[in-house]
């Protein structure tokens, strides 16, 4: 690329005849210069305002692909905490019901215990309750044996 300064440096040839005025070549090249000079400082610092834009564009793309993966991680997490949470309640369900069934057949077999204990008790009471009734069987035959001797 040409620059301000190869404009400003650049020397024609003089002709004798038919030949440019010098001076109005030395003119317009100041000119051309000037103008030159102010885009090629525009130009310089458009690349530089480019390049500075083009590393925060990649400094943005990279910190957006670590929220990415961040959020993906995190969705990950809250995925697994929900199943572990979900294992744990299964579980406790699975304990109570254990606990539940272990309660129950523990009151069916306190249950049966009574019974046979209820079932013995009322032997004995029908037991005693023939024992008793057989003496005062003999006893009320002793009266009446009393009561005819007399």
């Amino acid at each position: 690329m040409i620059t301000p300064l190869d404009i400003e440096n650049k020397k024609f040839s003089k002709q004798m005849m038919n030949g440019y005025s010098v001076e109005e070549v030395d003119d317009f090249l100041d000119d051309l210069t000037i103008d030159y000079s102010k885009s090629y400082k525009e130009n310089s610092e458009l690349k530089s305002k480019i390049e500075e834009l083009n590393k925060s564009l990649e400094h943005y793309k990279t910190i957006e692909e670590t929220l990415q993966n961040t959020l993906l991680m995190a969705q990950k997490t809250a995925e697994d905490v929900k199943n572990v949470a979900k294992q744990q309640a299964d579980q406790i369900v699975n304990e109570a019901k254990g606990n539940a069934q272990k309660q129950a057949q523990d009151l069916e077999n306190e249950i049966i215990v009574k019974k046979k204990e209820l079932d013995d008790i009322k032997k004995q009471f029908d037991i005693y309750k023939a024992k008793m009734e057989s003496l005062l069987i003999s006893q009320l035959e002793l009266i009446k044996d009393i009561n005819k001797e007399d």
